[in-house]
């Protein structure tokens, strides 16, 4: 059964998703620099068959866009990531974040992240980081920075003795290496940073991240 939350900035009854890696193939790991720039963005990835988005709290307008896709584009899911404490856990959802992404896991971060309510996508890079995720009943996580950690071959390594754990890789992800990701059994989906780079966004050329996103969503 579907149940909702109502984001308390936004005011705006949004659903919980159940698993971020379920959702598209591609998650477009996106950076606002300028909240106009939201809504568009939120749309023209849409018009492109991506219904999903990780949105970074790498700018001062990223709570700003967060609060506008809520409001305006409520059938995109709005994840929020560069989660690094339980504050901005909060932050993100009382923004409108319907599932956090951290770059890595302390356990002081993942009591945050689960304080809140919401699903979460924390960051691996290493058997330990996959373990202590396990021990918590937890089997989704990023894997970040991926190309550096190992890649597809980091990832089938981990399959071996943690099969019931899947992955969203992100990290040196792009468009040429992307399907190789995703042919792995243990990779539900990537996150990639080349859908609606900044320079589109500054160049308001939505229409070429809607052609990214429509090529990011066959893949």
């Amino acid at each position: 059964m579907t149940t909702e939350f109502i984001s308390s900035e936004t005011g705006t009854s949004l659903p919980a998703v159940g698993s971020p890696l379920d959702i598209a193939p591609v998650i477009p790991v996106v950076v606002i620099e300028h909240a106009e720039h939201a809504v568009p963005l939120a749309r023209a990835l849409l018009a492109g068959g991506i219904g999903v988005i990780e949105l970074t709290m790498r700018t001062a307008a990223a709570l700003d866009a967060a609060r506008e896709i809520a409001a305006a584009v409520p059938e995109l899911v709005l994840g929020i990531g560069t989660i690094v404490t339980a504050a901005q856990a909060e932050q993100a959802v009382a923004a409108g974040a319907q599932f956090l992404v951290s770059p890595g896991a302390t356990d002081r971060l993942l009591d945050g992240m689960s304080a809140t309510g919401v699903p979460f996508l924390a960051g691996t890079s290493s058997a330990s980081d996959v373990v202590r995720l396990l021990e918590r009943g937890i089997t989704e996580a990023k894997l970040f920075p991926a190309e550096v950690v190992g890649g597809t071959a980091m990832l089938k390594a981990l399959g071996g003795p943690f099969p019931k754990m899947r992955f969203c890789p992100t990290g040196g992800i792009t468009a040429e290496n992307a399907g190789q990701y995703l042919a792995l059994p243990n990779v539900g989906c990537v996150g990639g940073t080349w859908i609606a780079p900044v320079d589109l966004q500054t160049a308001r050329n939505f229409e070429r991240i809607s052609q990214l996103a429509r090529a990011a969503a066959q893949l």
